[in-house]
C-alpha cells in the first residue's frame, strides 16, 4: 500500500482508518487521532503557531491551502466574510495595500496602509458613509461601522465624458503641535467691539471652521441668529490668537462675554474638532480649597489627598470609584466642625487624633451624629489605606442610630396647585413625583424612550403610568414639540438652554420649576407614607414600588398603629381615586 496521494491536485490523502481526516504528515498512514497508541496531541502550526485545529503537513486549517474554506474578518478594515484566497483581505483593502504605503492613520492610530490624507481605508469609508468625506476626524469620533467584505458597489461606466473636479483641500482644523510662547501675556480686558478685533491670520483654518459650523448647526437645528453669533465668536478667538491653529482654552474664550457672544456654544463647536481645552478649575476644587482655608498645613494636605481619591478615584490597590461632588460636600461639611475643633486644640495632623478625640467631637445622637461619623470614617479609611495615618480612630465607634426622624405628610395646598398648574413642565414633574415617587435625579435622567406603551421603564422596573400622569406628560410632550420642534436632546425635560444640546436639565431647574417647599424629596416621602398607610405597612411592597432598602422602608412603616391621618395627594384634585395598586410595578402586580 502506498502513501502517495491518489489525486493529482495536491490534496493530502485521507486517513486509512477513519477516512474523514487527512493524514498527519507525509509518510504517515493515519491521522493523529487514529495512530496506534493514540489519540496523540497534534503539534502547533508551523506557520502561525496555532496550538489547535491541526489539518495536515504541519499546518492548521486556517493556513493549509486545501483545508475546508472558512470565513474570517479582513486584517485591515475588519470586514466580515474574507477567505485565505486573498491573504485574508477583502478586494478593496487588497487594492488599497497595492496603491498606498504603510503608515500610521491620523484618526485611529493604526499601522496600516494610509491614503493621501493620512487616513486608512476604514476611516475613509466611515466618513463617506455618514456623508462627511472631507471631515474624517469628526466622522470617526463616535465609532466606526463595520461592513461585509466585497459588497461595495462597482463604478458605473459612463458613455459621456465627465469633467473631473479638483479634490477639496484636507481638513486643516487639526490643532498645531506647538504653541509659541509670548514675552508678555496680554489678556484683553475690554474690547471696543467686534470691529476692533483683527481678522484671523489663518484664512484656510477660518474657512474650514465655517464649514464645520454649518454641519454642526444643521445637526443640532440651531437658529439663524445663534449660528451667526457662534460664527462671530470663533472668528474673534481666531483673530486674538498668538499662534494660529493652536488649541483655545476656556479662559481665553471667556473674553467673548464682553461682546455678548455665547462662550459655551463656541467651546462645544471647537471641542468637536479638537481645538478647545477646558482649563478652568472645577467648582468642587474651589469649594474644597475655601473650606480648608485656616486649617494647619499637614492636616490640609491630608484632606486634599482624601479629596483627590474621592473625586478622581484610585486605580491602584486599594481601588476606589470616584464619588459625586454632592457626596464630597456632604461628608466634608459634616466633618469640618470636628476638624476645626482639633485644629483649635493645637493638633497639626490627623495622625495625632485618637478614638477619644473622635468620640468627644461627635454631636449628640441623631442624624447629625450619623452624618459626621460617616464623613470622619471616610476620611480616616482613605488616609489609612494611603499610609498617612497609623490607625483608624473611627473604627468600632457607633454613630448610627436605627431610630430616625419619622416622615411627616406634606401640605396639600401647594401640591394641588402644582398638579393643576398651567405650566406643563411643572404639572408633569409634580405628577411623576406625587404618583410614582421619583427622585430628582431620576426626573433629570428620564429620556423620551423611557415612556412607552403607557409604562415608565425606570431602573429595571416597569411602572404602569396612572391616568393623571399620562395626561400631564402628554401635555408636556405637546408643549415641547411646539416649543422646540427640532430639538435632538433625548431627555424628557428640557429648557431653552438645553434644547440645542444633549445635556439634561439641572437640579436647580427642577426645584425652581416645581416651586414647592422641600422639593421632590418632600413629595416623594409623602407618596411613600401614603402607600405605607394604604397597604398597612407592607414593607415588601414599598421596596418593590420605590426601590427602597429594608431599613429605609422601615422608617415609613414604624408607628403605623398610632392614630395617623391618611394622606391622598390627588383625590378630589384631579377626580382620581388612587388605590394601593395604581403604581404597582409589573412583576409585583403579576405576583399579587
Amino acid at each position: 500500500m502506498t502513501d502517495r496521494p491518489s489525486a493529482s491536485d495536491g490534496r493530502p490523502p485521507p486517513c486509512q482508518t477513519c477516512g474523514s481526516k487527512p493524514r498527519a504528515r507525509k509518510g504517515d498512514l493515519c491521522c493523529f487521532d487514529c495512530m496506534p497508541g493514540g489519540p496523540l496531541t497534534a503539534p502547533p502550526c508551523t506557520r502561525c503557531g496555532s496550538p489547535g485545529d491541526y489539518y495536515a503537513s504541519g499546518l492548521c486549517g486556517r493556513c493549509h491551502f486545501h483545508a475546508p474554506a472558512r470565513f474570517d474578518s479582513c486584517l485591515d478594515c475588519h470586514a466580515a466574510g474574507v477567505t485565505r484566497t486573498h491573504k485574508w483581505l477583502c478586494r478593496a483593502c487588497s487594492h488599497w495595500r497595492k496603491t498606498y504605503p504603510v503608515g500610521v492613520c491620523r484618526t485611529c492610530d493604526t499601522t496600516v496602509a494610509v491614503g493621501r490624507h493620512g487616513v486608512c481605508r476604514l476611516c475613509r469609508a466611515q466618513a463617506g458613509m455618514v456623508g462627511r468625506p472631507f471631515d474624517v476626524v469628526a466622522a470617526n469620533r463616535q465609532g466606526q461601522q463595520l461592513f461585509f467584505a466585497n459588497m461595495h458597489k462597482h463604478a458605473v461606466v459612463r458613455t459621456e465624458p465627465r469633467r473631473r473636479l479638483p479634490p477639496p483641500p484636507p481638513w486643516p482644523a487639526r490643532p498645531v503641535s506647538h504653541c509659541q510662547l509670548v514675552l508678555f501675556q496680554h489678556t484683553p480686558t475690554r474690547l471696543g467691539g467686534r470691529s476692533s478685533v483683527p481678522a484671523p491670520r489663518d484664512t484656510e483654518l477660518a474657512d474650514a471652521l465655517d464649514r464645520h459650523i454649518d454641519d454642526y448647526t444643521a445637526r443640532h437645528h440651531w437658529s439663524r441668529n445663534h449660528i451667526t453669533r457662534v460664527r462671530s465668536g470663533i472668528r474673534v478667538l481666531l483673530g486674538l490668537q498668538d499662534t494660529p491653529g493652536a488649541v483655545i482654552t476656556a479662559t481665553e474664550a471667556a473674553v467673548l462675554t464682553q461682546l455678548d457672544l455665547p462662550v459655551r456654544a463656541v467651546l462645544e463647536v471647537l471641542s468637536e474638532v479638537g481645538m478647545a481645552v477646558d482649563d478652568r478649575t472645577p467648582a468642587i476644587e474651589r469649594w474644597v480649597n475655601r473650606q480648608l482655608n485656616g486649617l494647619p498645613g499637614p492636616m490640609a494636605r491630608e484632606l486634599l489627598t482624601w479629596f483627590e481619591v474621592m473625586h478622581h478615584g484610585s486605580t491602584t490597590p486599594p481601588r476606589r470609584r470616584p464619588r459625586s461632588p454632592t457626596t464630597i460636600k456632604l461628608y466634608l461639611r459634616a466633618s469640618l466642625p470636628a476638624l476645626r475643633a482639633w485644629a483649635d486644640e493645637g493638633h497639626q495632623s490627623l495622625r495625632e487624633i485618637s478614638r477619644e478625640h473622635v468620640v468627644g467631637a461627635l454631636p449628640p445622637p441623631g442624624p447629625d451624629r450619623a452624618l459626621a461619623g460617616r464623613g470622619l470614617s471616610s476620611i480616616f479609611v482613605i488616609l489609612k489605606a494611603r499610609k498617612l495615618v497609623f490607625t483608624n480612630p473611627t473604627s468600632r465607634v457607633l454613630t448610627w442610630s436605627p431610630v430616625g426622624n419619622a416622615p411627616l405628610p406634606a401640605n396639600l395646598t401647594p401640591i394641588r396647585a402644582a398638579l393643576t398648574s398651567q405650566d406643563p413642565a411643572r404639572a408633569a414633574i409634580a405628577s411623576l413625583v406625587c404618583f410614582h415617587g421619583l427622585r430628582s435625579g431620576q426626573v433629570i435622567a428620564l429620556q423620551l424612550t423611557d415612556l412607552r406603551d403607557h409604562h415608565l421603564h425606570l431602573d429595571g422596573r416597569v411602572i404602569p403610568l396612572a391616568g393623571p400622569v399620562q395626561q400631564c406628560v402628554t401635555a408636556w410632550l405637546d408643549h415641547r414639540q411646539a416649543r422646540w420642534p427640532h430639538s435632538t436632546n433625548p431627555h424628557l425635560f428640557i429648557h431653552t438652554r438645553s434644547a440645542n444640546r444633549h445635556e439634561p436639565v439641572g437640579r436647580r431647574w427642577v426645584k425652581l420649576t416645581l416651586d414647592i417647599a422641600g422639593g421632590t424629596e418632600n413629595l416623594r416621602q409623602d407618596r411613600i407614607l401614603n402607600e405605607a398607610i394604604a397597604t398597612g405597612g407592607d414593607t415588601r411592597r414599598l421596596c418593590d414600588l420605590f426601590g427602597l432598602s429594608i431599613g429605609t422602608a422601615s422608617r415609613y412603616t414604624q408607628g403605623l398603629g398610632d392614630p395617623h391621618p391618611a394622606i391622598d395627594i390627588a383625590a378630589g384634585t384631579l377626580g382620581y381615586t388612587r388605590s394601593p395598586t395604581d403604581a404597582m410595578t409589573g412583576p409585583t402586580a403579576k405576583g399579587r
